[in-house]
């Protein structure tokens, strides 16, 4: 009896034995190991602006590729559009009419046209001395009684239909020499600024026919082909402004411990192999309708993600758009 209960006894003192051989080696392998570092990955981005132009046409030329590198200034693409070089024709032709107009009135009436109404005012005015003279001479006569009332009414409607045509004649000469009222000018002018407003409108979307690129970048898209057609704003290509990149994380809440706005942050881009420092600028709410991880089941509470953007500290050479990018935390 005793032998048996020795041997139950020893089988306990090696089970419990084992038990604290396992547990020691478990609590030194986690503080040997600890836990697997989190892995957030993340992607770099890039700035990117779309080439289009204000007028419909068709695309006559492209001057660039994708992946071709430009500056600013340089021509992407040529539209022709005939219809607003008609348009060009048009307005350049109202233009100059309108400034005839203007320049008519402000320059008054013609040298030959004051001369030929200084000529019928001095006519006008030589009539009136003879029917003056008439005139007298009959209503002398009428006083005495040697001709009827009837010839002196004649002689005294001439008389005053020579007045009549020395003043006429007047307000035609003063008109020639000062020529178009102060009223009509201003209408000239302002016709004639109108035109020529029409003209720089229309040389605006001469320029739109020649696209240019706004920033230094490289083409990463180009969507219409020689000789297609595209309307007002249809996207032509698009370049990337490869100085302006950045790496976006989606990090949930429970990892945003360390992460702050204006914090240096270590991160490796496997592509490269390379580790590097970036700069966290911004951090936002995806929203309900983004990736959440659901815990109430455990008593706890659902963590939201947040999208955490980080830029260079410093230009990272070979670094491209789509390139994953590696926190650990």
């Amino acid at each position: 009896m005793d032998k048996a209960k020795q041997q139950h006894n020893n089988i306990l003192l090696a089970v419990a034995g084992f038990a604290i051989v396992v547990g020691i080696v478990a609590f030194i392998g986690f503080l040997a190991l600890g836990r697997d570092p989190e892995v957030i990955q993340g992607e770099m981005e890039v700035e990117e602006y779309r080439v289009s132009g204000k007028v419909p046409g068709r695309i006559q030329e492209l001057r660039v590729k994708e992946g071709d590198h430009v500056k600013a200034g340089d021509t992407l693409a040529i539209i022709e559009s005939p219809e607003v070089e008609a348009k060009m024709v048009q307005a350049r032709s109202a233009a100059d009419a309108a400034q005839a107009l203007e320049q008519m009135a402000q320059n008054g009436a013609r040298r030959e046209t004051v001369q030929a109404a200084a000529q019928l005012l001095e006519q006008a005015k030589a009539g009136l001395e003879i029917a003056e003279k008439s005139y007298n001479r009959v209503k002398v006569l009428f006083e005495e009684e040697v001709i009827s009332a009837q010839k002196f009414d004649e002689a005294e409607a001439l008389y005053k239909s020579a007045q009549a045509q020395v003043k006429m004649a007047q307000s035609q000469y003063e008109m020639a020499v000062n020529g178009a009222r102060q009223e009509e000018r201003r209408a000239a002018a302002a016709t004639a600024g109108q035109a020529r407003g029409a003209v720089q409108e229309v040389e605006g979307y001469v320029r739109e026919t020649v696209q240019i690129a706004q920033m230094d970048g490289e083409v990463t898209d180009v969507y219409p082909k020689v000789g297609e057609l595209v309307g007002t704003g249809t996207p032509i290509m698009s370049i990337a402004v490869m100085d302006d990149q950045w790496a976006t994380f989606n990090i949930r809440e429970d990892l945003l411990k360390d992460i702050r706005v204006g914090q240096e942050i270590t991160v490796r881009i496997p592509a490269l192999d390379k580790e590097t420092k970036m700069k966290v600028t911004s951090m936002k709410d995806k929203g309900s309708f983004a990736v959440w991880k659901a815990t109430k089941a455990s008593g706890q509470y659902d963590q939201k993600t947040f999208e955490v953007k980080a830029r260079p500290a410093e230009t990272i050479d070979g670094v491209r758009p789509g390139m994953s990018v590696i926190l650990e935390k």
